[in-house]
């Protein structure tokens, strides 16, 4: 069994998150191996560490931030980065993976996140020009080596926006240069995706992938991620022995 676990505060009053569910169940479809999926609070992240690295062979970072627990999705990133565990971010969940990359690459130790700490010194996520929120856009795949661009085989993709923060342009290079790739950006060339180099699967999207899914055409990135957990269940590098069983939130 594949299991993919959702870091994230679920509310199912939230578009995104009901969005999330649908779109991994599509591309649960076409995967065609047995495979789970389940939210877990980050208030649950930093108390129960140990449990929850042993559980997935996954993660998504949802949207839907400000997180309850802002260290303990941090930690779940930082471990998936240096543990070459499959991990997709997406809106929020991208911001946090700048964040963390700043922080723990870059020795930018005091990086922030304009939507939780707006007067910090160092905001290496801040407010976007323009709220992309409610928006969809067309975003260019810069990085043709990329696995982002092998998984679209295509120049430029339209996806969908709900968000008001983004990669603060003054950090984009030294972040690219430092191994988060900017791989994908907008007509403005501010960072729409980022791709860790060396990783087998480590990517964040600002858009939301989920919301451009179907059962007909589940959405690449997601698909994609799927098989990457499945090798690195293959190759054994994560302990099966599943002991959280809980039911997924459907």
């Amino acid at each position: 069994m594949i299991k993919l676990g959702i870091m994230g505060d679920y509310d199912a009053s939230n578009a995104t998150h009901i969005a999330n569910n649908e779109a991994l169940d599509h591309a649960a479809k076409q995967f065609g191996k047995l495979f789970t999926y389940e939210w877990v609070a980050t208030e649950q992240i930093e108390p129960e560490f140990e449990l929850i690295i042993q559980s997935y062979q996954g993660f998504l970072i949802a949207p839907g931030s400000p997180y309850k627990s802002m260290s303990g999705v941090l930690k779940l990133i930082e471990y998936a980065r240096t543990h070459r565990v499959p991990t997709l971010g997406t809106c929020g969940g991208f911001q946090h993976m700048v964040i963390e990359f700043a922080r723990h690459v870059l020795g930018i130790t005091d990086a922030e996140h304009a939507e939780t700490n707006p007067y910090a010194s160092r905001l290496v996520i801040n407010p976007l020009s323009c709220s992309l929120k409610g928006q969809t856009l067309e975003i260019e795949i810069t990085q043709k080596d990329s696995l982002v661009s092998r998984l679209f085989n295509t120049n430029t993709i339209t996806e969908n926006y709900y968000c008001n923060f983004g990669l603060n342009p003054a950090y984009q290079e030294q972040i690219h240069e430092a191994g988060l790739s900017m791989v994908a950006s907008d007509k403005y060339k501010e960072a729409r995706i980022v791709e860790l180099k060396d990783h087998p699967f480590f990517i964040g999207t600002l858009f939301v992938p989920q919301v451009n899914s179907s059962y007909e055409k589940p959405h690449p990135i997601l698909i994609a991620l799927l098989n990457a957990m499945e090798q690195y269940s293959s190759i054994g590098t994560v302990c099966r022995n599943n002991r959280h069983d809980t039911t997924a939130v459907k």
